[in-house]
């Protein structure tokens, strides 16, 4: 167990340059499994839960092989699908949600596949209907076990069909369409997830031999294939990664550029931002955000107060709508904050509040913020990480705090930010990370 100490109040300086995306990691590994051949995947990024991922598919017998902590070439020629039933899978599985994404394959290839209670980062209800109704509708059937808290997913042969989605989820559509691209037949699937991630997931199994139409839209047209093979893939930068900089750079008046942010797939991260009033230069793919004294939020073309929502998308991504509440504490003006999906990701606002913030919470859903416009500094406290992404909005209140900042439970953090204290660092964070 480990804490970390920051020591706020610097302006910090410098590039950085951020990983390898997370939640594309963790269906492109995943997808090693469709196929016998040698797959190698680079630009990984070097964090707990997709280490917890290779190690899973090591120890179902796929063939490992670690070229550097960024680089794997995988082989699963060889797939244990017995060791999927064993209480030692069901453990280390259930504390990883994305360890889901190996039902798909695993159905696709092998006919059968288990999938635990998902874990990973309590911010509510993270339901599976999605993913079971699709697998049914492509002729799979299902027993839950109450007892061990898993499912067991069978099925005789894999049929394409034709289904509406309830809802555009990323890891439901990316599992689904993991499974059609081998069953009998066409498959449709309409209100599909189309974020860039889910894009870079269809080129690979494209490359692979799948046949994959629609790549980018909601409605993808999957005709099915009786093999795939090997490739190589490689992984875009973290868009969460990318936007937490910029709302590290703004609080702490940091004068910092993000190198490789790959700029192409933000979607609109940077105008989210710029409504935020927040400056930043693009000259290829690098994003300059200078130091800022005052950033003032917009407000509609009526006058009214500005609303941050999250959306499917091509709309912003609820995974930074974190970032956006804590960057705006010290902006001139006032923002709603408005977290549709997860009815717990905006309970860590009591900590902003107990270091000065003026957060109003309306409702498990929404939060107002009413900028200090630097006017009182955030005084460093006590805190604990609830999540990922809420671990790194306080992590940055912290940096721009005075005085003395503790955060425990830093293993959230870790669980999506690779090496964090040591590239703040090198920007000049007084952090350190202490173990106990």
């Amino acid at each position: 167990m480990s804490i970390f100490e920051v020591r706020g109040g610097k302006k910090l300086s410098g590039s950085i340059t951020p990983q390898g995306a997370k939640n594309e990691a963790l269906q492109i590994i995943s997808a090693v499994l469709l196929t016998a051949e040698e797959i190698t995947i680079k630009n990984i990024p070097d964090i707990i839960d997709v280490n917890l991922l290779i190690e899973l598919l090591g120890d179902m017998n796929v063939t490992v092989n670690r070229i550097d902590r960024h680089t794997c070439t995988f082989k699963a020629d060889n797939v244990n699908i017995d060791y999927l039933q064993r209480d030692a899978y069901h453990k280390k599985s259930s504390r990883l949600r994305g360890s889901v994404m190996f039902a798909g394959p695993l159905l696709a290839r092998f006919k059968k596949a288990y999938i635990p209670k998902p874990g990973g980062d309590k911010i509510g209800r993270r339901r599976l209907d999605t993913h079971i109704i699709g697998f049914e509708k492509l002729g799979a059937r299902y027993n839950y076990d109450g007892e061990g808290s898993f499912f067991t997913l069978e099925a005789k042969e894999l049929q394409g069909t034709t289904m509406l989605l309830d809802e555009p989820s990323v890891t439901g559509t990316a599992n689904i369409l993991m499974a059609a691209v081998m069953a009998k037949g066409t498959t449709t699937i309409y209100n599909a997830a189309c974020e860039p991630y889910l894009q870079q997931l269809c080129k690979m199994l494209n490359r692979m031999g799948a046949d994959i139409k629609g790549v980018g839209s909601n409605m993808l047209i999957i005709e099915g294939v009786t093999s795939l093979g090997g490739t190589e893939h490689t992984m875009l930068a973290d868009m969460i990664e990318v936007g937490s900089f910029i709302g590290l750079a703004a609080m702490t008046q940091g004068d910092i550029t993000i190198k490789n942010a790959g700029i192409e797939d933000l979607g609109i991260i940077p105008e989210k931002f710029r409504q935020l009033g927040i400056q930043l230069d693009i000259t290829g793919d690098d994003i300059h955000i200078p130091s800022q004294e005052i950033y003032e939020i917009q407000k509609f073309m009526d006058g009214g107060v500005l609303t941050i929502y999250d959306n499917p998308w091509p709309g912003f991504t609820p995974d930074l709508l974190s970032i956006v509440l804590v960057t705006a504490i010290q902006a001139r003006g006032s923002v709603l904050i408005h977290q549709k999906m997860f009815e717990s990701r905006l309970f860590f606002v009591d900590k902003l509040i107990e270091m000065g913030a003026q957060v109003i919470l309306c409702d498990p859903h929404r939060a107002v913020v009413v900028g200090l416009e630097r006017e009182t500094q955030l005084r460093g406290i006590t805190m604990s990480s609830p999540d990922i992404r809420a671990g790194v909005a306080l992590l940055i209140a912290a940096l721009s705090a005075s005085g003395k900042s503790t955060i425990q439970n830093i293993e959230q953090i870790d669980r999506g930010y690779q090496n964090i204290d040591e590239r703040l660092q090198a920007l000049g964070a007084d952090i350190k990370r202490i173990s106990l």
